[in-house]
């Protein structure tokens, strides 16, 4: 009889996560070198209780507690939401007592090909943005870029493309509104991001964001703005628009990649569609190459707050001081009340794909998510969209929605994503290139065309953990460099563009 493998994650845990679906009565061998039998079907990357649990038991998972029983759970059972719910037991919050910078490998410090802008930051792509002020030129700013197909842009090979950013705010809110100043924000974190050699600001003209609170103090950036009711409506805005744009596209394709070190990247680390492998190969092997990253003088961000509910107190370990660690739980605070008044909980999670792939409650999920996060010091909490200005690791408060969180650290800075998925994400963001890590291999294969790297290697046997987080190191330079992604050959990214819309709308 074929036995079946499961991965014991740590000495303490009471489950352990099998690689292959499992029937009723079949052996499984578990990684610690006992085994079980299954009392029951068990799909892949699903917990098997590897001793029996009465009710009540607090269930651990990566040495963590991840629930609680509801019910007496015998040896070799499948342990899911059937058995397991939520544990809302208090969790201890210890500061900068893990603080341990990773260590700068030996040898030079590596380079990627990027594009240096005036203001000292450095592009991983070399993009026009329009950015828009108000829903209401997002049709005009469409048109604009609709303009600069492929073939119109094929004599300027260095341009890659022209994006819309358009959205669905912008007045009909409270000017000094929370809200209000995070769409700004997120906003002008576009307009100076480093992957637009240029950006042309456009407006409707009687908006609550005007064009000032966008372009003001933005420099060389800004090679035009339009408002559509002083430039004659939108015909003649679109013609004004493109006029403008081909005038600047020369001098955009002429300029060139140059080698710039490793430490000017910023990192985007987020996750979707995860499954109970997130957290054992693809989250853990992106952990690692982002704290190469880190060691190299780079940074990196975390996101998605909702996904690290039930693991902060990891991250407050490991924060450089209690400060940090305190504005890391006044965002959960935020949270909680944020979902309060909206009838929800922290708890409203996971989502049915991610239960179908083994995920059983929300302290589960984000043991999985926060491995991302590598193990650096956490050396700074920011707000959405807000410039990441500290080298090292970060946390920035999003929400677990993947293209709003994506929007804010790409608003944040970062000019290389990478993201990874169980179930399957078709994910792309442009101006910033998305480098997706298939969990496991079934999906990898199942989904060949949008996946970049196959983490499923890791439970395959053919590839180390350490391997696979090289792997991605290695891709982040490349990608860094010019080499495109499954998401940019598909096109992928223009519609991704979707700031966290929050406050009242009058």
């Amino acid at each position: 009889m074929t036995f079946v493998r499961a991965l014991v994650l740590s000495p303490a845990d009471d489950v352990a996560v099998v690689t292959t679906s499992c029937d009723d009565g079949r052996p499984i061998d578990l990684s610690d070198g006992s085994r079980v039998v299954a009392a029951g079907a068990i799909p892949a990357g699903h917990k098997v209780a590897v001793r029996d649990l009465p009710a009540d038991h607090r269930v651990r998972k990566y040495g963590q507690v991840i629930g609680a029983t509801t019910s007496p759970v015998p040896r070799g059972a499948h342990v899911h939401t059937h058995n397991l719910v939520m544990d809302t037991g208090d969790r201890d919050h210890e500061f900068a007592i893990d603080v341990v910078p990773p260590a700068r490998p030996p040898g030079p410090e590596p380079t990627f090909q990027g594009y240096r802008r005036a203001d000292g930051r450095v592009g991983t792509r070399n993009y026009v943005g329009i950015v828009t002020s108000v829903n209401c030129s997002a049709t005009t700013a469409r048109l604009i870029a609709q303009h600069f197909t492929p073939a119109v842009l094929a004599a300027h090979p260095q341009v890659d493309g022209v994006m819309a950013l358009t959205h669905q705010s912008g007045c009909g809110i409270v000017g000094d509104s929370e809200g209000a100043r995070m769409l700004v924000r997120t906003l002008r974190g576009y307009a100076e991001h480093p992957n637009f050699a240029a950006i042309l600001v456009l407006g409707l003209g009687c908006e609550m964001v005007t064009l000032d609170l966008l372009s003001g103090s933005l420099g060389s950036t800004v090679i035009d703005r339009l408002n559509i009711q002083e430039s004659g409506g939108v015909r003649s805005t679109v013609a004004l628009g493109i006029e403008r744009i081909t005038a600047m596209l020369p001098a955009i394709d002429a300029l060139g990649r140059a080698a710039e070190p490793v430490s000017e990247l910023v990192l985007g680390l987020n996750c979707g569609g995860s499954d109970g492998l997130s957290g054992i190969t693809a989250n853990p092997a992106l952990g690692l190459a982002s704290d190469r990253l880190v060691a190299w003088g780079g940074s990196s961000v975390l996101a998605e707050t909702p996904e690290i509910y039930g693991a902060e107190h990891l991250l407050t370990r490991r924060a450089v001081d209690e400060q940090t660690g305190r504005r890391l739980l006044a965002r959960l605070d935020w949270w909680h009340d944020y979902l309060q008044e909206g009838a929800g909980t922290l708890d409203n999670n996971p989502s049915p794909g991610n239960k179908q792939g083994g995920l059983t409650t929300i302290l589960e999920k984000s043991l999985g998510a926060v491995a991302k996060g590598g193990s650096a010091p956490l050396v700074d909490v920011v707000e959405y969209g807000e410039r990441v200005t500290q080298k090292g690791f970060t946390f920035m408060d999003t929400p677990g929605y993947d293209p709003v969180s994506v929007t804010g650290l790409v608003a944040g800075g970062a000019n290389v994503v990478v993201f990874t998925t169980g179930r399957g994400s078709v994910f792309g963001c442009k101006p910033v290139p998305s480098i997706k890590v298939a969990t496991n291999s079934a999906l990898a294969r199942r989904m060949r065309d949008d996946i970049d790297i196959d983490a499923g290697m890791i439970v395959e046997g053919l590839q180390s953990l350490g391997e696979v987080g090289e792997a991605i190191f290695d891709r982040i330079l490349a990608v860094a460099s010019g080499e495109k992604t499954a998401s940019e050959e598909i096109g992928a990214g223009q519609e991704e563009f979707v700031p966290w819309h929050i406050g009242a709308v009058t």
